[in-house]
């Protein structure tokens, strides 16, 4: 039967891309509509400048889901490690050339361009797919504690400890995803929790040293963060962010004010970013706004651990649900923080938000998800057909090295 362009060109499980196109438009609609007043004032009166430059952030990074999708999966388990070194080095260029802004160094500008690259993303990245092809290489030795330590906590605890100095709620964040990962991956329990005590006493003391050597605040804001959230008691200057959210949310009630009709998108400072989702609720209320996101966000959990079950080995099985893992995660903590569940950590909801290297990276990782789930539905496909039948030209099957 002959395919329509649409089916040809994007491949992989048609759910994940009704996902990707409802994620975009809620993206487009709501990045518009919360960055009016910014780009008036910032940018000479031109208030579509967000609106078209997340347009063609979209559309690159359509391109980019495109692409990948087309790619087979299994070279990511021979360049894992390469991807590893690189957003290390990566990691260490910021933490020395880095652009400061809001008072923190987590950028790095490519010369000659003027892009800020937020290389902790694209660390991210690199360790979920490190681990995916360490577990699976190991998967029968993970009872060993010294080769856990070396080959998955190591590398995790060189990646936390670059991004902490700069930003801790992403290094913690990405110290929780790996966990999970690992427990997934069939790492002991036992192991994770003595590497979590670890990890706590290794941030006390980094706090602890910081005091001593440095007159940075930024260890006082950590703490008042946690303080104040835990007791209850509002902080007017730290808490700034977070109470307009909550306005925001509170009066967005059950069906919005209406598209274009925030008025706390005036008062957040991170309206198109960190705080998106309250805006969105804002204007689109609980009903159209926070339960349909919500809801994709977990269709897409869903989906992927389908896609990861019908994986015959275990390295496309631990790529899927660790990329996904970390999507979905990011997704949640940003709109936990938004109605004030969680201590405000500077998550972007993942391609929602506006964004350059936090929609990249989501899309490729989208994009790798997609390349699974098409190599695993070609293959189910060919063996459902009659033998007379065949796989439309071009559909190669990709078979995984054995981990």
């Amino acid at each position: 039967m002959q395919q329509g362009w649409l089916t040809r060109t994007f491949k992989g499980d048609r759910a994940i891309w009704g996902l990707v196109v409802l994620f975009m438009i809620y993206s487009l609609l709501a990045v518009y509509s919360s960055s009016v007043g910014v780009a008036f004032r910032n940018y000479g009166g031109n208030t579509t400048y967000f609106l078209k430059s997340q347009f063609i952030m979209l559309i690159v990074s359509l391109g980019i889901i495109v692409l990948v999708s087309y790619l087979p999966y299994r070279i990511y388990f021979s360049m894992a490690g390469l991807f590893l070194i690189i957003s290390a080095g990566l990691l260490v260029l910021t933490l020395a050339f880095g652009a400061r802004v809001n008072e923190a160094t987590r950028w790095l500008v490519i010369p000659g361009t003027g892009f800020k690259l937020q290389t902790s993303d694209i660390a991210k990245l690199a360790l979920v797919i490190y681990l995916a092809r360490t577990l699976a290489k190991y998967q029968k030795e993970l009872n060993n504690f010294m080769l856990v330590t070396k080959f998955f906590m190591v590398p995790i605890a060189i990646i936390c400890a670059l991004i902490m100095p700069e930003n801790l709620s992403t290094a913690m964040m990405i110290f929780g995803i790996s966990i999970i990962i690992l427990f997934i991956g069939r790492v002991p329990l036992k192991f994770l929790l003595a590497y979590t005590g670890m990890a706590v006493v290794g941030i006390l003391l980094f706090a602890l040293v910081l005091t001593w050597v440095t007159d940075d605040n930024r260890v006082q804001v950590w703490k008042n963060r946690i303080e104040h959230y835990f007791s209850g008691v509002p902080d007017p200057d730290g808490d700034y962010q977070a109470n307009q959210a909550k306005i925001a949310i509170s009066t967005g009630g059950l069906f919005g004010k209406a598209p274009g009709r925030s008025t706390q998108r005036n008062m957040l400072p991170q309206s198109n970013s960190d705080f998106i989702f309250a805006i969105i609720i804002e204007e689109y209320g609980l009903l159209l706004g926070a339960i349909p996101l919500i809801l994709a966000y977990l269709i897409l959990l869903f989906r992927g651990v389908t896609i990861a079950k019908k994986c015959e080995t275990g390295f496309p099985a631990f790529l899927v649900l660790g990329l996904i893992i970390m999507i979905v995660v990011q997704a949640f903590l940003n709109m936990l923080v938004a109605v004030g569940l969680f201590p405000v950590t500077g998550q972007t909801l993942p391609m929602v938000s506006w964004g350059r290297t936090s929609v990249l990276v989501m899309s490729f990782s989208i994009g790798v998800i997609l390349s699974v789930s098409r190599v695993v539905n070609a293959k189910i496909k060919k063996e459902e057909l009659p033998e007379e039948d065949t796989i439309e030209e071009g559909e190669k099957i990709y078979e995984p090295s054995k981990a």
